[in-house]
């Protein structure tokens, strides 16, 4: 008799990969040169510095060489990469007011939903520019402010010009350099002394058009003993062309303060995704990531925590799930550089259908970081023989008086948890779910309620199957 396998079906994405007609109001020429970028400048009507940046970026991007480690990226044409492209509406802060397909968009993907029932504030960009921004009143109020990168650097520039692109500055690496030369959108977050908000703020960025980049940024100052959750979720409809998405996160969390930074990434697999994110964290201050990654053909993603004050801590929890066609190479980076420092770094991969799923660190302890802690577990779940899945973890300390751990698994789903469950009355396919469903567990319960549900909802996807 011939041995019955369980084929296991790629996830349903029919919520993400819906796609729009192109409505775009502008849109400049495929490739990336002076004229292009001066032109993106002029459109936004950016002042004199902002354009020098602009121009600075672009010659040190076309300087710097493709990063020698990692995934391949040499499917990558900047030549057929449209870098901006502006829908036909300006920025809006009443939904009403937003075009009726942009709207529905949105609606599909819940956002509207979620900022009536669960958000204190939330933008939306659709390709290179934000379209609908806003905040409830009571936050105003405190001084809170929350807008589009655009708007930000009009009307507070001199905190713009002082912080953008200072912690990721142009010269980190290639697309770094592209970021700075073509960015578009994002958001703009302060919170001032002693503001602790209760409710989430969330910005949701959409990638329509096929073949063109979004380069959003987002900038968050929290200040002395302030704290905010701000949520970022992506997505973009598949396209049998290469899209690109190479945003730029600079966070700045002052003494005392406490950021989480929640994001979900699910962009089609046409997508490559290679994003940058980095925080300043001064005294007693907190930053807690929690990184969620199952989109994208490929993806370079290490959030970076810089531990600048004495008792300075970041926590990074991430799970990312790779299937077919995918190489998904994510991690952590953190820099000790005061004493009584910690940081905890918690992240778990699955991999199936031949997906390669790389866990990547670094954490750096510096000399003068005395009695610094940290601790490191990545684990990963392989679903079958064909996927692959390594850790990459790098330790440099430079002070003998620290408390170092770390503990690295890798291994494939057990036979004989799945034959346990299913003398049990489970099918196959439900047994492999709720394995790891409790795989994943320890990740799903620090992301945000309609996050959890749907990461579990995918994983139920990605699993569900026939026998024969």
């Amino acid at each position: 008799m011939e041995k019955q396998k369980t084929r296991v079906d790629d996830i349903n994405r029919e919520r993400f990969d819906f796609r729009d007609a192109d409505k775009s109001g502008y849109k400049t020429g495929k490739g990336l040169t002076a004229d292009i970028v001066t032109e993106i400048s002029k459109m936004k009507n950016e002042p004199a510095w902002m354009l020098k940046h602009r121009l600075r970026s672009l010659e040190i991007y076309h300087r710097t060489p493709l990063p020698a480690w990692g995934p391949p990226l040499g499917k990558l044409n900047m030549d057929e990469i449209v870098t901006y492209v502006k829908p036909d509406t300006g920025l809006k802060s009443d939904w009403n007011e937003v075009p009726e397909y942009i709207k529905n968009t949105f609606e599909r993907l819940g956002i509207p939903k979620a900022e009536r029932e669960s958000l204190a504030g939330v933008g939306a960009q659709y390709d290179s520019e934000v379209v609908y921004h806003n905040i409830r009143r009571e936050l105003l109020s405190q001084g809170v402010i929350y807008t589009d990168m655009e708007t930000a650097v009009q009307e507070h520039e001199d905190i713009v010009k002082e912080l953008f692109m200072k912690l990721v500055p142009p010269q980190d690496h290639k697309f770094a350099a592209l970021h700075g030369a073509v960015w578009s959108g994002g958001s703009y977050v302060y919170v001032p002394e002693g503001v602790r908000l209760a409710i989430p703020l969330q910005s949701y960025f959409r990638l329509n058009a096929p073949g063109a980049g979004q380069f959003e940024h987002t900038l968050i100052v929290v200040e002395k003993g302030a704290s905010v959750h701000f949520i970022e979720g992506c997505s973009a409809p598949k396209y049998n062309v290469l899209n690109l998405h190479a945003g730029c996160v600079e966070l700045y969390v002052r003494e005392g303060a406490t950021l989480r930074y929640s994001t979900i990434e699910n962009w089609s697999k046409n997508m490559m995704n290679l994003n940058t994110k980095r925080a300043l964290v001064e005294k007693n201050a907190t930053i807690e990531w929690i990184s969620g990654t199952f989109g994208s053909n490929t993806t370079m993603l290490y959030p970076s925590s810089i531990l600048k004050g004495e008792g300075a801590r970041s926590t990074f929890t991430g799970i990312t799930f790779a299937g077919n066609g995918q190489h998904l190479d994510t991690g952590a980076k953190v820099v000790h550089a005061a004493p009584n420092t910690s940081s905890t770094v918690s992240s778990r991969s699955i991999s199936k259908d031949g997906g390669i799923a790389v866990y990547r660190s670094v954490i750096n302890i510096l000399q003068n970081a005395s009695e610094s802690k940290s601790s490191i577990v990545c684990e990963s779940l392989m679903m079958d023989s064909v996927s692959r899945s390594d850790t990459i973890p790098v330790m440099d300390i430079r002070n003998d008086r620290v408390d170092i751990g770390h503990e690295a698994k890798i291994g494939r789903i057990s036979d004989a948890a799945i034959f346990y469950l299913m003398t049990r009355g489970l099918p196959e396919e439900e047994a492999k779910a709720m394995i790891v469903r409790g795989f994943v567990e320890p990740i799903a319960k620090e992301l945000p309620l309609e996050y959890a549900v749907e990461m579990n909802r995918l994983i139920s996807l990605e699993l569900e199957g026939t026998i024969g």
